[in-house]
């Protein structure tokens, strides 16, 4: 077993466990420190598979703004313990757990007898990899130029008139 096989099952797990504990905990706060370390786990099993790109993205953009969103969001509802939806209706908690063991058969099924797929990941014209920022940039300011000029000049547009509508309501 190589070294980047035993970080991606190591990251793998991380993500895993993170999602299992933030579903499962009641306090609120809890289950989005538990949503960050899923993101982390993400981060980190994207950074094996050769896309630091979106790897970065993924923490810079989830585990920091959505993140501080979620917080910020949570601390000012002041959300407090919920009342279990297996206690009102029993027979949802029979369902999912009939549909978590469907899961997990199918988990089995791919991890132990499914074979992969014995390609490679390296783009044979360009010599890079896909999820690479080298790979992305090249895409996005060769490929897709226009498209990506004609978002910039929207998100510009955008928030012009955002500031022009604030600037009329706080004049009034």
């Amino acid at each position: 077993m190589t070294l980047a096989s035993v970080l991606f099952y190591f990251f793998a797990t991380i993500a895993v466990a993170g999602g299992v504990l933030m579903v499962t905990r009641k306090n609120p706060v809890h289950a989005v420190l538990f949503l960050v370390l899923n993101f982390a786990g993400v981060a980190g099993v994207y950074l094996v598979l050769n896309a630091q790109f979106i790897a970065v993205v993924q923490i810079i953009v989830y585990a920091g703004a959505i993140m501080v969103l979620f917080l910020f969001v949570i601390m000012l509802l002041k959300l407090g313990g919920e009342e279990s939806v297996f206690a009102r209706q029993p027979f949802v908690k029979t369902l999912s757990i009939v549909i978590a063991a469907l899961i997990g058969a199918q988990l089995t099924y791919v991890f132990f007898f499914a074979a992969p797929d014995k390609g490679t990941m390296v783009d044979m014209e360009t010599g890079v990899y896909p999820g690479t920022v080298k790979a992305i940039a090249e895409t996005l300011y060769t490929k897709y130029l226009l498209p990506f000029e004609a978002v910039g000049f929207t998100l510009v547009a955008a928030t012009v008139g955002a500031l022009v509508i604030g600037k009329k309501k706080l004049e009034d």
